[in-house]
This record gives structure tokens, C-alpha cells and sequence, in this order.
């Protein structure tokens, strides 16, 4: 739902420094697996001394790095690659060679912690290490709706095979409610969403809500 136009206080006169963007995309593969393709680039808006060339212009980046997260349906690492495009030293491509070392990791608590460990210190590069939070979440963004066509069908096909009966989702399933409960100020269990979406786990002091409608499969 869209908010109502907001912005942040109006800053006083300031000097544009440092800008760094950082854009992550999903990709569904046609084996079935997903891909989380990430870029990070830092620049700086004036040009600046550099031990290796002399300097580095304006607007070139200071830091680039891709990075291929592949994943199965449970959010597994299956496979993961980076490379390093711009950096100020030479020897900073050498960080981006280890990502496969985060093969067999599942991206569920705890996944930053063994990530950390497994890419510590010299051994990874600290903008890629950075990106691994965004590349994650976005992992779960993509499998989101790759596990509502596949809920979607398993209803269809058991209306399929007793049309007379109303197929409906045990609450909690595959919902998002066990996922996303108490991770934020939205999903609070005594929020106002969370009576809406699902009752049965509301805690807040309001009534709660009647449990929503659920629509047959066929009707999807």
C-alpha cells in the first residue's frame, strides 16, 4: 500500500562526498534453482590521489563488484561467484575468488554469522561480505512467490481430485506468519496487521479479527 508523500527534514548547505549504490536482482531458472545477481559501486564526486594509477576521476568508481548467489528451493548455496571490477589496489580481485567457500550454507538465522566466518579477515573483501545481508533478503523475496505458484497448485490439484471438497491452507503452512512474526514493527503479534492476517496469533488487547476468507483453488 502506498504511504503518504513524506520526505526527510530539509538539510542544511552541505557537500556531496561519497555515493555508493547497491542494486540486487532474483532471477526463477528454468532448472528450477534461483539466482541472486548483485552490484555494489562506490564514486566520488571529485578526483582524488591513488598509490596504484595516481589518481582516480570523478564519477569512476572506487569500488565494483558482482556477485552470483545461486540457491535451490530451500535456500541452499549451491553455487556463488564474484568479481571484482574497480578497486583501489590490484590485489583486492584476490577477495572475490573465495565466494564458492559459502557452497552448502542455508540462508536462514544464523547465515551471516558462518558466512563471516567462512570469508573472515583476508580470506574475503569487505564490500562483497557487506552485500551478503541485501543478497539474502532478496533470496527470500524471490522464493516468496516461487512458493505461492507451487501452494497454488497443490490446492488445484487436490480440488482437482475431489472437486465436492473445499481446499483451504492449514494457517501457518506456508503463509509467512512463522517466518515473518515479531521481525518487525508491521509483524508485530500484537500489531494491527497481524490481527488482520492472522488472528490466531494475534496477542494485542483488541478484538481480534475474524479469520480471513480463504478462495478455493480453482478460483485463484
Amino acid at each position: 500500500m502506498a504511504q503518504a508523500e513524506k520526505a526527510l527534514s530539509a538539510p542544511v548547505k552541505r557537500e556531496p562526498m561519497h555515493l555508493r549504490r547497491i542494486e540486487v536482482q532474483g532471477f526463477l531458472r528454468e532448472d528450477g534453482l534461483l539466482d541472486v545477481d548483485a552490484r555494489l559501486v562506490d564514486t566520488k564526486p571529485y578526483t582524488f590521489a591513488n598509490e596504484e594509477s595516481g589518481e582516480i576521476p570523478a564519477g569512476q568508481p572506487l569500488h565494483e563488484m558482482l556477485v552470483r548467489m545461486t540457491v535451490d528451493e530451500h535456500l541452499t548455496i549451491v553455487a556463488c561467484e564474484a568479481v571484482t571490477l574497480h578497486s583501489p589496489y590490484a590485489e583486492c580481485g584476490g577477495g572475490a575468488v573465495n565466494m564458492g567457500v559459502l557452497v552448502g550454507l542455508a540462508l536462514k538465522a544464523g547465515f551471516l554469522k558462518a558466512a563471516n566466518e567462512r570469508l573472515r579477515g583476508p580470506i574475503g573483501c569487505t564490500h562483497i561480505r557487506e552485500m551478503l545481508q541485501q543478497i539474502a533478503t532478496v533470496a527470500h523475496q524471490t522464493m516468496w512467490p516461487v512458493r505461492e505458484r507451487q501452494r497454488a497448485r497443490r490446492l488445484a490439484e487436490e480440488q482437482r481430485r475431489d472437486p465436492s471438497k473445499v481446499v483451504r491452507a492449514e494457517p501457518g503452512e506456508d503463509d509467512g506468519s512463522i517466518r515473518l512474526l515479531n521481525t518487525c514493527f508491521a509483524y508485530s503479534s500484537a500489531g494491527a496487521v497481524v490481527r488482520q492476517r492472522w488472528p490466531q496469533l494475534y496477542t494485542g488487547d483488541q478484538p481480534a479479527a475474524a479469520a480471513p476468507a480463504k478462495e478455493d483453488a480453482t478460483t485463484g
